[in-house]
């Protein structure tokens, strides 16, 4: 028989739109089955008494690099401004080329711990690692499992060093679909990944799109991080990346397109036609200098936005908040980006951008992945600023513990499946070497 459990919560967010004060949480082995008030289980013992704390639906990342937490503190030795130049004269040569396994096994190690401080309990995230074939999807598999964390990995096939690289690419996300299907596991599945226009051909896009829906998965890709792409792709093709998409019957309800920077009005009514999901990732944006993406726009032509960190700053308290205020200021308008929207881009949003069921909220049914977070704001919570106090002042150090599938996975400030001290020991060792120049 299932043991029955749960947390008595002071205020307990089912969904954004679904705020119960005063309620329980009862779990069954990872899955919520009931939501009732806290006084028909005070007696219980089995319940987690955090009647003093906020529990809500984990955080989930719609959009990371885990190998980028190898470049936390490099420095930036291009003089590049956009974004193509960056990764032609940096990021490729100096980061991606260079990883193997050993590299890759650390610093998904470090992204785990990394992303449970910042309350992430899902996530997607996307492997480049071209000289790293084949393998290294099954080496984070092992790590992120270890973790307890939820994930959709992906390696980033391009042509940009071979088109026979490239396949090696197709190959390793369909061999790791395949691998994770036959072992049932329940946190990691895979995805097909593609990188842009500008690095695959037409032909090589529609190899890769076939076989995603041979798997029967879906499929992401970046899509106009910057004006570079739409440059490159009306010189190449005389069309919009989104319009070659199009043509080349890549678009359905089957992809996700992170970024979507620089977008035409007329791309955004194909996504919406097509029913493609979207992943915002508002910090890497401003940090490139790519641009600020309509997501105001996006979300009113109801596209699904999933929020990413795009693994350079992965605590969600700080990549919500930024997602709240920059687009207020880009529009000068203080109503866009309410905090209801930004917290649903982050959790049930999220879900759905990343093609997951039963993720993202708290009902009956769903898995019992949620964070704790303390309640203690200097002023008091009420039905109509909850939302606001945990998207603009609450902060990773207020996270007192992370659930996913119903087992603990950090609790008061500790990560409970790995050795941060040993992690942060070898990262810290190995990182400079890493950054030297090489000829």
């Amino acid at each position: 028989m299932a043991r029955t459990r749960g947390i008595r919560a002071g205020w307990l967010v089912l969904s954004p739109a679904d705020i119960r004060p005063d309620h329980a949480l009862v779990l069954e082995e990872d899955r919520v089955v009931d939501v009732v008030p806290n006084l028909m289980v005070a007696a219980d013992r089995g319940f987690l008494d955090a009647r003093d704390a906020i529990v809500a639906p984990g955080f989930i990342n719609a959009h990371m690099h885990m190998y980028g937490m190898l470049s936390h503190g490099m420095e930036f030795t291009t003089g590049a401004r956009s974004l193509k130049l960056i990764l032609e004269e940096f990021w490729w040569p100096r980061i991606e080329d260079r990883l193997d396994h050993d590299l890759i096994r650390l610093a998904t190690e470090a992204a785990c711990v990394d992303l449970l401080r910042g309350g992430v309990t899902t996530f997607s995230d996307i492997l480049e690692a071209p000289n790293a074939l084949p393998g290294c999807l099954a080496v984070e598999a092992e790590v992120v499992e270890r973790a307890g964390l939820r994930a959709v990995l992906s390696f980033e096939a391009t042509e940009r060093v071979t088109p026979d690289n490239g396949r090696a690419g197709l190959r390793e996300n369909a061999d790791f679909i395949r691998r994770q299907k036959r072992r049932g596991s329940r946190l990691v599945q895979g995805m097909m990944c593609v990188h842009t226009t500008f690095t695959c051909s037409l032909d090589f896009l529609r190899e890769a799109r076939g076989m995603a829906r041979e798997l029967g998965g879906s499929i992401q890709l970046h899509l106009s991080e910057s004006g570079d792409e739409s440059r490159a792709s009306l010189a190449r093709y005389g069309k919009l990346p989104v319009e070659v998409y199009e043509e080349i019957g890549f678009l359905d309800a089957g992809v996700l397109a992170s970024q979507c920077v620089v977008m035409d009005p007329a791309e955004i009514a194909l996504l919406v036609r097509r029913g493609v999901r979207v992943a915002h990732q508002p910090v890497s944006n401003c940090s490139i200098g790519g641009g600020i993406a309509p997501v105001p726009d996006m979300l009113a032509a109801g596209i699904p936005i999933g929020l990413g960190t795009d693994g350079e700053v992965n605590d969600m308290f700080e990549v919500m908040r930024i997602a709240h205020l920059i687009h207020k200021g880009h529009r000068r308008d203080p109503a866009v980006m309410p905090p209801a929207a930004v917290l649903a881009m982050a959790t049930e949003m999220g879900a759905r951008a990343l093609g997951l069921a039963d993720a993202g909220v708290l009902r009956p049914g769903a898995h019992a992945d949620l964070v704790v977070i303390n309640a203690d704001t200097p002023t008091p919570l009420n039905h109509r600023n909850l939302l606001e106090q945990i998207v603009l002042y609450r902060k990773a150090s207020d996270l007192r513990a992370v659930m996913i599938a119903g087992q603990w996975v950090w609790r008061d400030g500790k990560a409970l499946n790995l050795d941060e001290q040993r992690i942060t020991r070898d990262l810290r060792e190995v990182a400079p070497l890493f950054w030297e120049e090489r000829e």
